[in-house]
């Protein structure tokens, strides 16, 4: 398959759904992409295509959608997965980073073990919008000791700038999004 055929499969089976979560909102739901195997493979085939360009050694998926992407990724690529998960739902030593939402803060987790020196950690997710949650991915992963690989997210929100924030801390890194809405 192509790059533009799997935007095209990709495209046709994202859902908008108005005024969810509140009035005023366009959502994106990727629950038909995922219920299609075929594009749900064509979409792991990318994103591990992504990871391997990056030379990543592992890959993290962001809370909640990106573990959906992150883990097949992972295991297609042959690499570890990792999942950054909201604030205290992880038990152990974990490190922390707080992030600024549109509405307020959230905080993310990783476990302080899983990630060390000499790793190449690729970012996983559905959907770069502020870059908030990435922000705070790329910040706990060189906090742990390991280098930022890359981003990449199944579309990109464009007029969110998401985009301008997060590649100003990648330093070079990839940032790639295989829709751009």
């Amino acid at each position: 398959m192509t790059p533009e055929e799997t935007r095209q499969l990709l495209l046709s089976r994202i859902r908008d759904v108005a005024d969810y979560p509140k009035p005023g909102v366009m959502f994106k739901d990727i629950t038909p992409l995922l219920a299609d195997p075929g594009a749900f493979r064509a979409l792991t085939t990318a994103l591990a295509d992504d990871c391997r360009r990056m030379g990543a050694t592992k890959i993290v998926g962001l809370e909640a959608r990106g573990f959906i992407l992150a883990a097949p990724v992972a295991i297609t690529a042959g690499i570890g997965f990792i999942p950054v998960r909201k604030a205290g739902k992880l038990p152990g030593a974990t490190l922390s980073q707080s992030y600024q939402l549109e509405y307020g803060t959230a905080e993310v987790e990783v476990h302080a073990e899983d990630l060390a020196a000499g790793d190449r950690v690729a970012v996983i997710d559905d959907v770069l919008a502020t870059g908030g949650t990435a922000l705070a991915a790329v910040e706990l992963i060189r906090r742990a000791g390991a280098e930022v690989a890359g981003v990449s997210v199944l579309m990109e929100l464009g007029f969110l700038d998401g985009r301008a924030r997060l590649e100003k801390t990648l330093h070079g890194a990839p940032l790639g999004a295989l829709l751009t809405v």
